[in-house]
């Protein structure tokens, strides 16, 4: 303070100096709070958009192929050795117009053993086969399982809605252990 300034007017100047440190006004201050706010729900919600959309995604492939077997080569194989990455054995036709092959191909999963009889649906164009019926089904959506678990934290955590995200985790715990009972 300078001594030959009285007291209130130092004061007065103290205060100005304060509020003018803060950045502008409160209305300015609550408008770019609002818009990173905002912002940032986007930007949260379009990460947990895409990441169920991956999941989709990647179990589609094999889903339809399980799913939609109308006009399908449906069968039976019988793996009889397996390799690091696939299984293979004879095949046996179930549907009408299928055709006996001597050998077809599978992925190899927890899901496939040798020695045991699976049903399969043929993909179009080739000797590969994807397991069928109710495990094969659930197991088609596994990666969608892995996606609603990931959802999951980015929902609770990155748009705080935790109500949500328990949701999608119980829904991807769900199809995971219906899965792993299935198979």
């Amino acid at each position: 303070m300078i001594p030959a300034m009285p007291a209130t007017a130092a004061s007065s100047h103290r205060r100005k100096s304060r509020t003018s440190n803060k950045g502008g006004s409160p209305k300015a201050r609550q408008a770019s709070a609002a818009a990173l706010r905002f912002g940032r729900l986007g930007a949260m919600g379009v990460v947990a958009v895409l990441i169920l959309f991956a999941g989709v995604w990647g179990s589609w492939g094999t889903a339809q192929q399980v799913m939609l077997t109308k006009g399908r080569e449906r069968g039976t194989i019988e793996v009889s050795r397996c390799g690091e990455q696939t299984c293979w054995g004879p095949y046996t036709p179930l549907s009408a117009g299928s055709t006996a092959r001597s050998r077809v191909v599978i992925e190899r999963s927890v899901a496939v053993r040798k020695g045991r009889t699976y049903t399969v649906v043929v993909k179009p164009g080739g000797d590969e086969v994807v397991r069928s019926g109710p495990a094969g089904v659930l197991y088609a959506w596994v990666p969608l399982g892995g996606a609603l678990l990931l959802a999951s934290v980015v929902v609770a955590g990155g748009l705080g809605r935790a109500r949500l995200g328990w949701v999608l985790a119980g829904c991807g715990v769900t199809l995971w252990t219906a899965v792993f009972l299935a198979i």
